[in-house]
């Protein structure tokens, strides 16, 4: 089978481009050739992206910068955090796009679990809906 214009697709062909989501283990996610066709690589992968998603919803909340720090090293700090962030959630959206369903529900429940523990009122004592997000970062919006 001719793999010309599919990319770095690899030649064995247990591997196949889905376009559409689908269960299996026998998946790529993120790396060509990663996890590959064995279970605990594929659970490794899920955890992986999971801890992705929870890391990405610390970034919309965390407090690194500090007032003392001056305009110039805070604006620098700032810059490096959103960097940061926005390649995290970029690495997240591409293991979405793997279309596979463990995947999908993998960063969805890292994504619920990182609000839960940084964002939401659960686990502090402040009030949502009159303080707002009160991360070092904006928070993230859609130009939909």
């Amino acid at each position: 089978m001719d793999h010309s214009g599919m990319g770095n697709m690899a030649s064995d062909e247990s591997y196949s481009t889905h376009m559409t989501f689908f269960w299996g283990k026998n998946s790529e996610i993120l790396f060509s050739g990663w996890p590959g066709t064995r279970g605990g690589m594929y659970a490794l992968a899920l955890v992986v992206v999971f801890l992705l998603a929870v890391f990405v919803e610390w970034f919309n909340f965390c407090r690194v910068v500090r007032p003392r720090w001056g305009h110039a090293a805070a604006g620098l700090a700032q810059t490096a955090l959103y960097a940061v962030r926005v390649g995290l959630a970029y690495m997240v959206m591409l293991a979405v796009m793997s279309f596979n369903v463990g995947v999908l529900i993998a960063v969805i429940l890292g994504h619920a679990l990182g609000f839960l523990l940084f964002g939401s009122s659960v686990f502090q004592a402040r009030n949502l809906s009159t303080e707002g997000n009160k991360g070092d970062l904006p928070p993230i919006s859609c130009a939909c």
